[in-house]
């Protein structure tokens, strides 16, 4: 690889191992094996490095996820079995990448006082949010509409959330049955019931 390579992987290696705050150049220089100067030379800065790597690295999650979802898709025609299989297969992918999901919340802390990274994760939110409205369709993409910007809000934020919970106490995070209850609950009590078409006429 390249400078360039080297430090990209290096610099993921260290948020996996160190997190976001607490990475310094010299790390980022050590893991990859190149010179404090080649940061500056290729990236600008160690932030901006730092950035970049992140997204990247989440990226290579979410190939980690598709996987999950296609996995699911594939075990079960039904809609209810495949969702529930989907949060199930989560666990493995939450195992995997566990530094990085704490690297993303320490990151998120930050970016209120730092606009380069405020600006990296804006710009990577609304692709992020249709990767996962395709993904939980099992589809390869889907159009860029707010229909399914929405979609992917919505699983987005229960991504969010159940990546915080796991975090904080694997054994106390829900599990795919737990994610199927609770949506239905949620639904019956929020949601309305589908209007009825009046019935027809009587002939005459």
């Amino acid at each position: 690889m390249g400078n360039r390579e080297d430090l990209m992987a290096g610099a993921k290696r260290c948020l996996y191992e160190k997190g976001y705050g607490r990475t310094t150049a010299r790390d980022v220089a050590t893991a990859s094996g190149v010179s404090l100067a080649a940061i500056g030379y290729h990236f600008g800065s160690k932030d901006a490095l730092l950035n970049a790597a992140m997204v990247e690295a989440i990226g290579e999650m979410g190939a980690a996820l598709g996987a999950v979802v296609d996995a699911a898709n594939q075990a079960s025609d039904d809609p209810e079995e495949r969702f529930a299989a989907v949060w199930d297969g989560l666990k493995a992918v939450f195992t995997a990448h566990r530094g990085l999901w704490a690297a993303q919340f320490e990151a998120l802390a930050q970016a209120a006082h730092a606009p380069e990274l405020a600006h990296a994760f804006a710009e990577a939110q609304k692709e992020g949010r249709l990767g996962l409205a395709a993904l939980f369709q099992g589809l390869p993409e889907v159009p860029d509409t707010e229909e399914e910007i929405v979609r992917g809000s919505f699983y987005q934020t229960l991504l969010a959330g159940y990546a915080a919970q796991w975090l904080a106490a694997p054994e106390l995070a829900p599990n795919g049955r737990d994610f199927l209850r609770g949506l239905r609950l949620v639904s019956g009590s929020v949601l309305s019931p589908a209007p009825t078409s009046p019935p027809a006429a009587a002939e005459r």
